[in-house]
């Protein structure tokens, strides 16, 4: 768990850390927020289809606290009612990548 200037507790609920631009850096909390899904057996094409569920693993809203999860969760909490969760901005221009790879973030997006 990780403290910014503006009195919001951040709480990482996925299984790396999130780096910001200006150096910040998100542990994982050891929570992991999942959405629960299944997937049908196969076609003859080998095409599977997936449906998904709803969020697992989330901790309930506490006042001053923000939760970082992934897009898929966070698309789904908000479907679910939740407003107290982000996840980081990995679409916005200023994302930094190294290698194809995700180095930092500018910031969340909710």
């Amino acid at each position: 768990m990780t403290k910014n200037t503006s009195c919001v507790e951040f709480v990482n609920c996925t299984p790396h850390a999130i780096c910001l631009n200006d150096g910040r850096v998100f542990e994982p909390s050891g929570v992991i927020a999942r959405v629960s899904a299944k997937t049908s057996e196969f076609d003859a094409n080998g095409i599977a289809t997936q449906s998904f569920g709803s969020v697992e693993n989330l901790p309930a809203p506490k006042d001053g606290t923000v939760y970082i999860v992934s897009a898929l969760v966070l698309g789904r909490a908000q479907i679910e009612g939740r407003t107290d969760v982000v996840a980081p901005a990995t679409g916005h221009k200023d994302c930094v990548r190294e290698n194809g790879f995700i180095k930092s973030v500018p910031g969340f997006v909710r």
